[in-house]
């Protein structure tokens, strides 16, 4: 049995808001970048293959720190770590305008990626401590606040984008970061990790009594976030090609394809909790694969416009929490290596999605292709319907 650290219920509170500040900076700063990138590319002149090669390096630097980072904070703690990376992201985002080539545009976007993919590690790791506290599934209000954050990011993006360069907003960007930083941080290191009541050892010790049979869950439930960001990467790219060339979509109509996917999944997570309070983990697991895998195969083939853009949506509310239930669950078998386990595997499959529905779409079409999104999450959803006692 672990020593439960006993946490005022107002601190826990507290808690609560400062890492959701955190979950929405994050979202904030990366969409900001985002934004930015076709600015970006015409400062560094760089061609459409070299800037997809240097873009790789956002990926690259997030799977690359992911597992340090989880030893990072088993040793110095979740709170600490965070705070640590949320400065490193704050800055490095600022670094992009300042490069002049594919080359050293790649090397500064594997800096922000590290910082990208740690604080991502540590922010949630922090969260699946206060959710065992708590007792109740609140992690997908979390990444409720990321999405949300990430939608403001784009929205102010686009409105200063006329009237301040990249490298202006991007260092508002890092003045806004260290700001908020400074403020939720003094939360953050004010108030210890608590620890999952007593009532729930099997989770906590699990790692020491069956470290072999843990390890095989921990992977599992990276497939399952791995099968949600490959659907989430190659919307992302590739939504706004399928409505204009294969359903004649005008190009606005055709830029609203992700929103209504980034609307829907930001929906999805902000009814999670109460999701899984009525269903558990398992049923919304299989639920939310099935009705994503429904989804994408009438956003793939619909005939018209209006229901390829209903299929997104669906898309959207049926991946929104398979994610953070796989990472959440993840972490309580295993703690910070079991957050940075599965965290790794979706980014992997956000960095094999875009390049995979290429490669589909030269060799059949570009509906038949977004198919691939379907097959994954029907295939996480068998994943949690095989493992759902082993995962109990």
């Amino acid at each position: 049995m672990r020593t439960r650290i006993t946490v005022p219920d107002d601190s826990l509170t507290r808690l609560r808001i400062a890492l959701t500040v955190f979950f929405a900076l994050d979202g904030f700063v990366f969409a900001g970048w985002v934004v930015r990138i076709p600015a970006i590319k015409e400062q560094t002149g760089a061609s459409a293959s070299a800037l997809g090669l240097a873009l790789l390096g956002v990926s690259a630097g997030a799977v690359i720190t992911m597992m340090l980072t989880g030893r990072l904070c088993r040793r110095y703690g979740t709170h600490r770590v965070t705070v640590v990376c949320a400065v490193l992201l704050s800055l490095s985002v600022a670094l992009p305008p300042l490069t002049h080539s594919a080359v050293a545009l790649g090397a500064v976007l594997l800096i922000f990626g590290a910082a990208y993919g740690s604080i991502n590690v540590a922010f949630n790791s922090a969260a699946v401590d206060l959710v065992g506290a708590l007792r109740r599934p609140i992690m997908p209000s979390f990444h409720a606040a990321f999405s949300l954050g990430g939608m403001l990011g784009a929205g102010l993006g686009g409105l200063v984008a006329g009237a301040l360069s990249p490298t202006r907003h991007l260092f508002g960007l890092t003045v806004i970061g260290l700001l908020v930083t400074a403020v939720a941080g003094r939360t953050l290191l004010r108030i210890p990790a608590p620890t999952p009541a007593q009532d729930v050892p099997r989770q906590t010790s699990a790692p020491r009594r069956q470290g072999s049979r843990t390890r095989g869950l921990v992977v599992t439930f990276g497939l399952i976030a791995l099968c949600t960001a490959y659907g989430e990467g190659a919307l992302a790219d590739w939504s706004a090609l399928h409505l204009e060339h294969d359903l004649d979509a005008t190009p606005g109509v055709a830029a609203v394809g992700y929103s209504c996917f980034a609307l829907a999944m930001t929906i999805g997570r902000l009814t999670g909790t109460r999701l899984l309070e009525r269903l558990g983990q398992t049923r919304t697991l299989v639920g939310g694969g099935a009705t994503a895998a429904l989804g994408m195969l009438l956003g793939a083939l619909a005939p018209s416009v209006w229901a390829a853009l209903l299929g997104f949506m669906i898309t959207g509310l049926g991946l929104a929490n398979l994610f953070p239930v796989a990472v959440e669950r993840a972490g309580r078998l295993a703690g910070p290596d079991g957050v940075a386990i599965a965290s790794t595997l979706g980014y992997g499959g956000m960095l094999l999605g875009p390049p995979a529905i290429g490669f589909m779409a030269d060799w059949f079409s570009l509906p038949a292709a977004l198919t691939s999104v379907a097959a994954l999450a029907a295939t996480a959803a068998v994943i949690a319907l095989l493992t759902r006692r082993a995962a109990g």
